[in-house]
């Protein structure tokens, strides 16, 4: 299978392009975060998405907890999609689409353990699709994504196989065990941020490994 590839972190136009002209189809754009790599100003945020052709999904990866935050946050940024990043605790993700009815909504699941499967499975009712990935929101300051921890992808196969929505895989991915990865989970797309950079940016060898191993 070919998965759709997801490159978080982009911090320019410039590194927006070569991520697309590697052949990715969607971008990941961090705004405020209490931790994690990758955060950049939402004015930046704007800018990338407004250049980016129409085929590329722009994720806004948000760590607004109510549907009032997200959507204010949203406005400063204009993606065509919105990566939650942290469980919403006013309002719910069907409150939020009717909010933004154009826009895409990707639910985070931080997969630790068998709680995490059931846990999917619920927001995959109301979410567009769903990321994997190996934070950790109950620490005293959360960890939300850009760990570069891989989590059990036994469980992420358990999520993908009764999810009825598209699954994208994140945590740890690099050259070297992205096809053990799509090979065990099957997911619709993969994500990844510190498994193709050198000292933040992005490294074109190691991306173009990296697209080479994900599409063998």
């Amino acid at each position: 299978m070919i998965p759709r590839i997801k490159i978080c972190c982009i911090s320019s136009i410039e590194e927006a392009r070569f991520a697309v002209s590697c052949g990715a189809s969607a971008l990941g754009l961090v705004g405020n975060m209490p931790s994690g790599p990758g955060v950049i100003p939402d004015d930046v945020i704007r800018d990338i998405a407004r250049a980016l052709p129409p085929p590329v999904a722009s994720f806004l990866l948000t760590s607004e907890t109510t549907v009032d935050g997200v959507c204010i946050h949203h406005a400063r940024t204009h993606t065509n999609t919105i990566q939650l990043v942290d469980d919403l605790t006013d309002g719910t993700i069907a409150d939020l689409k009717r909010r933004l009815p154009a826009v895409k909504i990707v639910q985070v699941i931080h997969v630790r353990d068998e709680r995490s499967v059931d846990e999917a499975l619920r927001m995959a009712e109301q979410a567009d699709a769903l990321l994997l990935d190996s934070g950790n929101p109950l620490l005293s300051v959360k960890e939300l994504g850009g760990t570069g921890r891989v989590h059990d992808w036994s469980l992420s196969r358990a999520i993908v196989e009764r999810s009825p929505v598209p699954v994208f895989l994140a945590g740890g991915l690099t050259p070297e065990n992205v096809r053990a990865a799509i090979e065990t989970v099957r997911p619709f797309g993969i994500d990844l941020c510190s498994g193709v950079r050198c000292g933040g940016k992005l490294d074109p060898g190691k991306l173009e490994s990296f697209f080479r191993a994900a599409w063998m």
